[in-house]
């Protein structure tokens, strides 16, 4: 092996750049060279590429987003389009190619790895869905976006003695919810995962204000329900004084916290290990605080199962 490549692909997560940097870097440490793909698949299909070089990745190691930018490319979906990134493969004369994204991501480097080329992914994903891996990169500077909104909302909550109800990301899972509604003390936290009655939420709200309770904070994950319907439904039950904030893309931005470089760092380095051994088809993630790799099918099998102690927990602390 004398060539990688290395795209970033899907939704942006914080520390895809410090990612990015550690391919970068460990390969070329290793006598390689490597090419970078502008716009994920979208690169790859239509042959924006360039070398890069240590001071390419210089400074981006604290910021967030990726250089090396993402965009939907649904001509790869099709045989056709997969053609064409192999010729662009081929092109470019990359040995294998490191994917940071999602599941989505991972699903297009199985698809070459399936027509004979070799690729590795790292899990690069604020909702932290991936299954096989403690934490994607992203989630951890998410939920800290999250938690500082959190904070920030409950000054303004009990100065005007007002409920608000705050919705956050998660389509299908709803990790960032739980962790900023545990960090966040949030009275109630609705996801995806666990079905939640309105009734029951009003009436911890009620019992919170015959207690002298002066605010209350819900926490709605996007794909459980929408936080402006919930907000109606809890000002109609209730009257109380109630507000909605979406934070929606405020949680993707801004600089990655240390555990999210450190992460990133960690299995940048690591995607790289993994091909000078030989071994491809897998994701390289982290898991009881040690680097561990597995096959994309075995990451992808099934949807990561949700902490439903910690989701008891918060419920308990909410009383």
């Amino acid at each position: 092996m004398r060539r990688i490549g290395v795209l970033t692909s899907g939704g942006d997560a914080p520390g895809m750049n410090a990612a990015v940097r550690a391919v970068v870097r460990k390969a070329i440490y290793h006598g390689l060279e490597v090419v970078g793909f502008r716009r994920g698949y979208h690169g790859l299909v239509y042959g924006e590429y360039s070398f890069m070089q240590l001071g390419s990745v210089a400074d981006i190691i604290h910021r967030g987003g990726t250089v090396l930018l993402t965009a939907r490319a649904p001509e790869f979906l099709e045989p056709e389009g997969r053609q064409k990134a192999l010729g662009i493969i081929r092109e470019s004369g990359i040995d294998a190619l490191v994917v940071i994204g999602g599941d989505g991501s991972f699903r297009g480097a199985m698809a070459l790895e399936k027509a004979g080329f070799p690729a590795v992914g790292i899990p690069g994903t604020i909702d932290n869905d991936i299954d096989r891996t403690d934490y994607s990169v992203g989630f951890d500077t998410a939920v800290n976006n999250a938690t500082d909104a959190i904070n920030k909302v409950r000054d303004t909550a009990t100065s005007h003695e007002r409920v608000y109800v705050m919705e956050v990301m998660g389509r299908t899972a709803g990790h960032i919810a739980l962790a900023a509604g545990l960090a966040g003390g949030a009275e109630s936290i609705l996801v995806p995962e666990v079905p939640f009655d309105l009734d029951e939420v009003c009436e911890r709200l009620q019992r919170g204000v015959k207690r002298g309770k002066l605010h209350s904070i819900i926490l709605v994950a996007e794909g459980a329900a929408s936080g402006l319907k919930v907000a109606e439904e809890i000002k109609e039950r209730t009257e109380m004084d109630t507000r909605v904030t979406i934070l929606g893309h405020l949680q993707r931005g801004g600089t990655p916290t240390a555990f999210d470089r450190m992460l990133a760092s960690r299995l940048g380095a690591a995607a790289v290990d993994l091909l000078l051994s030989g071994c491809h088809g897998q994701m390289v993630g982290f898991v009881d605080n040690t680097v561990k790799s597995t096959t994309f099918s075995e990451a992808l099998a099934k949807q990561k199962p949700f902490p439903e102690d910690l989701y008891r927990l918060a419920t308990i602390l909410a009383i």
